[in-house]
């Protein structure tokens, strides 16, 4: 039974890996987080309806087109954000989602993560918009998005296949210099445009332009075929992502996952400064740990 669920595992990895033309280097998957929640993943995706392709038909979510149609609404909120310095990185470490991406000069302010409550900082900065998401219940986080001139996102693949991602460009460049990779097509953000796309797929953005590109960012709920399917999806969104909601402001809750992470990077950052200062010990305690963990799992 032990060997069954290990080659099951394995296999459900090795499919995610395989997922697309552009691959993360298998050391680098193994340790992923969609490949921890790899069985996971492959059941979601086996009971979508959803093409397997990078770009998704915006037409089969017409209930975004509102989103576009108030795109300069959404804009208009953002743009007073940024002026008064809102979007930004997180002031701790508390970001368990996003946390990788604030040392290539990406930003964030969040409308709304995972359940029905939105920020309280959103509510008072953002009316019109949250307006308009709290009318979309496909929609399951939402935030706004900067990325400046010279920023980057290196190559990622999303842990969790329960959602597909939406983006919908409010001040960007125009330029394509500024564009986001997914599986290896490019997409140039352009204002009032939008696209949705798969993030279980390897993607990668880039702001090569002199401006700054804002976006509202949504992660919408993948459809499924059957009623446990979306029942399940649901349960997991609750249960272990809402965890990750982190604050924009004082004043805004922090998820258990977000508290926990905190924790868990000080540590990292100790281990980060062994790595650093002394690189032999470093590596003689990783491999030990993996031997370790590896002599675990066959006396199991």
């Amino acid at each position: 039974m032990k060997w069954w669920l290990v080659s099951l595992w394995l296999a459900c990895a090795g499919y995610i890996h395989l997922r697309g033309k552009v691959r993360l280097r298998p050391l680098r998957q193994l340790t992923d987080h969609s490949t921890v929640l790899a069985p996971l993943n492959v059941l979601l995706c086996a009971a979508s309806p959803l093409p397997v392709r990078p770009y998704l038909p915006r037409q089969l979510f017409p209930e975004l087109d509102v989103l576009r149609d108030n795109w300069q609404t959404i804009r208009d909120e953002a743009l007073a954000l940024r002026a008064a310095g809102d979007i930004r990185a997180a002031t701790g470490y508390n970001d368990v989602g996003f946390n990788s991406f604030f040392r290539w000069g990406w930003k964030r302010f969040y409308l709304k993560w995972y359940d029905d409550a939105p920020h309280p900082s959103a509510q008072s900065a953002c009316p019109r918009t949250l307006a308009l998401l709290q009318g979309i219940p496909s929609i399951k986080a939402a935030m706004f998005a900067q990325l400046p001139p010279g920023g980057q996102l290196r190559p990622h693949r999303d842990p969790y296949a329960g959602s597909v991602r939406y983006h919908l460009g409010l001040a960007t460049p125009n330029d394509e210099a500024c564009f986001i990779e997914v599986d290896d097509e490019a997409y140039v953000w352009r204002d009032g445009d939008d696209v949705l796309f798969d993030e279980t797929f390897v993607h990668r953005a880039f702001n090569r332009s002199e401006h700054d590109r804002v976006i509202l960012f949504c992660d919408v709920e993948r459809p499924m075929r059957w009623r446990w399917a979306t029942t399940l999806n649901r349960w997991v969104a609750r249960s272990l992502l809402a965890g990750g909601r982190a604050p924009n402001r004082e004043g805004d809750p922090t998820g258990a996952l977000g508290r926990a992470f905190g924790v868990f990077y000080r540590w990292r950052l100790k281990n980060k400064a062994l790595k650093e200062h002394h690189p032999r010990v470093y590596y003689a305690l990783k491999y030990l740990a993996l031997l370790g963990l590896l002599a675990l799992l066959i006396a199991w």
